[in-house]
């Protein structure tokens, strides 16, 4: 028998808020991040009696609502027209060589953004950091959320969104160009000076 420390009628008013930013921040759309929210709850309710209390119930619950996210990926890649991979995997190659390294990773280091963890925590930051993830197509922000934020692994990726690994790459690379660019334009990538 699992041992709750709360009872599931308070998991709602304790937890709803961080769980429904959590969706929020990766499906960016507040009826699919609810949606995905309740379902979670439900598949909590339904399957209380085996949490064996090795976790605490958010890190359960955000666990739950991870794999929900991921089914929601799954069922808009079946049903979302791919956005014109073969005219992706064209586009800027020679700019693709000179600003990355064969790792994916930045050549030059970009702006000085200070201590990213310390960063996150501010919520102006996030606040841009939502609004450039909302600005680029659903596809290329969902690819960097799937690569850069839930970790995935390419192979996952490519089975998730249906696309070949070299479009994965390519995607990526236009998302990263696409956050770079917003980020400095609204202020969160200028080196800070102090003199």
């Amino acid at each position: 028998m699992s041992d709750l420390s709360e009872a599931p009628e308070q998991w709602l008013e304790k937890h709803g808020s961080a769980l429904y930013r959590f969706a929020l921040a990766r499906l960016r759309d507040p009826h699919k991040a609810e949606e995905v929210v309740q379902d979670t709850l439900v598949a909590a309710l339904q399957s209380h009696a085996r949490f064996a209390g090795g976790s605490s119930v958010r890190t359960w619950l955000t666990g739950i609502l991870k794999h929900k996210i991921m089914d929601q990926f799954r069922h808009e890649a079946r049903t979302s027209p791919l956005e014109a991979p073969e005219r992706l995997s064209s586009e800027n190659q020679d700019v693709d060589d000179e600003l990355f390294d064969a790792n994916g990773s930045w050549r030059e280091n970009v702006s000085d953004w200070g201590n990213p963890e310390d960063a996150l925590e501010r919520s102006q930051l996030r606040a841009i950091l939502q609004h450039c993830l909302s600005a680029l197509p659903e596809r290329l922000s969902r690819l960097f959320m799937l690569s850069e934020v839930m970790e995935e692994s390419t192979e996952t990726i490519c089975q998730e969104m249906d696309v070949s690994p070299t479009n994965v790459w390519t995607m990526l690379y236009r998302a990263r160009m696409g956050l770079r660019q917003c980020l400095e334009q609204n202020g969160a990538g200028r080196a800070r000076k102090q003199g």
